[in-house]
Parts: C-alpha cells; structure tokens; sequence
C-alpha cells in the first residue's frame, strides 16, 4: 500500500494556518516554486484539491479542511510526544487546561489540586472565551475545559460535558453588612447587591428569589467575572451572589462573611472534553476525584 510523504503533509499544514503561500516559503526558507510543487504532490496523492485561490487569497476547498483537520491531530500528537520527555530524558507529563476567563479560580485551584506540586508533571493554563476554548479542545491544543456554562446545544455532538460540582450560593459581605441585618429580606432591602450578569443561572434563580421575597434589589454591579465579584465584595461596596468557594481565602480569615445560603440556588461547573482515541492519562483521576467529591 502507498504510502503518504509527511514532508508534504507538512508543507500543507503550515501554508494552511499561514493562508499565504509566499509568507510560508519566507518563513521556511524555501522558494515559492518549490513549496507549491510540494502542494501539489500532496494533492495528487490525495486525488482532491486542497487550495482555491480568490483574487490574491489562498482558501481551503472541502478536502482542504478534511486534510487540515487530521494534520492538526497528528502534528498535535508529535508536539505532545516531544513535551512528554525534558531536557534530560526523564518521562514527564503534561495536562493543558483551559478555563473560561470568568470562572472562580479557586474552583479552578480545587480541580488541578492533586497534580500541584509534582515534578513529573507541567500544567499548561490558558483561559479564554467558550469559543476560543472549545477550539482548542478540537485541534487537541487543550486536553479539557472547566467551565459554569454548558456548550451549545448545537454544540454538544462534538463534546462530552462531565458535571464537577454543584457549589450553594449565598450572600457574601463584609461583617459589619452581614451582622446589622435581622434576616435575608432585610439584607437584600438594605444593601446594594453585586450580581452576575442576566446570562448566568445564578442570576436568573437570584430574581427568582427576590421576586418570591418581595424585593425590589438595589444593584450595585452586574459582573461577568467571578474574580471581579470578590474584589469588589472586599472593597465593601454591596453584598455579593456567589458560591463561598470562590471567597474561601476571605471567609477563612474574617474579611468577608457567609450569610444564609440562598435555599436551592446553585452554581454548577463541568468539564467539557472531546472523545479522544488517546486520552490524557492525567486527566481521569481529576474528574473521578472531583465527581466523587
């Protein structure tokens, strides 16, 4: 059976994330002639075009994106082969994690805490936006994402969603804030309230809450990022809606106090990861450690 050249496979890889051919040949230092004839063996090989010019532009036709696909798995897998070994030979793994950029870091902290430490083992840590982090999930650039929001409906046929944690959210504030209230309703009537955002469950099921209460909150800030809610908690400007979890360092040393959890609100995190023939062996155990927690 023939067999394919990677060599070309390669030179197609890197005009493909280039989308310039002239601009791969400078960086490769090769002769513009000489990549595309290197192109165009591939595409032989392959039976199908795997470019299309419009006007000065390079596009991928329908093999294109098929071939580029498998090129990013299997020059992904080389990249990871040579990150698994150091500089002098001993074995060492790598996870790369990605997290939503509002996502508490200490949740974050929890999940990677039973690898903190090792010396065989390299944490890679990116965050981003769902889009951006679900991307690298498919090139395999990410291993899983931890995030509080759930893929896309139309999303989910590409990726496996494994529910982490279920964290109680309550009213967090300062002590002087907490203690001068009787009860949750006069809590939340006397005090500017810092919310999440009306894209976020928490949000919805706080409104909820307050409507069955009958108040009519004074917002003090509505927040995307879980880590701006907390400085913004410290700085005593309201009480915030948050899971403890996130102010746990506050909590423990008296800065910021818990008041009554808010009955049946919860914040909910997962990992979201893509079926992999070879998965990271690292990653198992944290989803069995945390799932069982």
């Amino acid at each position: 059976m023939a067999t394919m050249n990677y060599n070309h496979l390669h030179y197609f890889w890197n005009v493909a994330h280039d989308g310039n051919l002239t601009r791969t040949a400078e960086r490769l230092n090769l002769s513009q002639s000489a990549l595309s004839v290197q192109i165009r063996k591939l595409e032989d090989r392959l039976g199908h075009a795997l470019f299309e010019r419009r006007g000065r532009g390079l596009h991928l036709t329908e093999a294109g994106r098929i071939a580029l696909d498998h090129a990013d798995t299997i020059f992904g897998a080389g990249q990871d082969l040579l990150a698994t070994l150091n500089r002098t030979g001993r074995a060492r793994q790598v996870l790369r994690v990605g997290a939503l950029a509002t996502l508490s870091r200490n949740f974050q902290i929890e999940f990677l805490r039973p690898l903190l430490g090792r010396r065989d083992v390299e944490l890679v840590l990116r965050s981003g936006t769902m889009i951006e982090l679900l991307q690298g999930l498919e090139t395999l650039s990410l291993d899983v994402v931890l995030t509080n929001r759930v893929p896309a409906p139309d999303a989910l046929g590409s990726f496996v969603v494994h529910p982490l944690s279920q964290q109680p959210v309550s009213v967090i504030g300062t002590p002087a804030r907490i203690a001068d209230a009787a009860n949750l309703t006069a809590l939340l009537s006397d005090n500017p309230i810092i919310v999440p955002t009306l894209e976020s469950p928490v949000r919805l099921g706080f409104d909820a809450i307050c409507v069955k209460l009958g108040v009519a909150p004074l917002l003090a800030a509505e927040v995307d990022d879980m880590a701006m809610m907390r400085l913004l908690a410290r700085e005593d400007i309201g009480l915030a809606v948050l899971p403890p979890i996130v102010v746990k360092s506050e909590l423990a040393s008296g800065m910021l106090q818990e008041a009554d959890p808010l009955s049946g609100l919860t914040e909910s995190f997962h990992a979201v990861t893509v079926t992999r023939q070879f998965p990271n062996p690292l990653l198992g155990p944290l989803l069995t450690t945390m799932m069982g927690a």
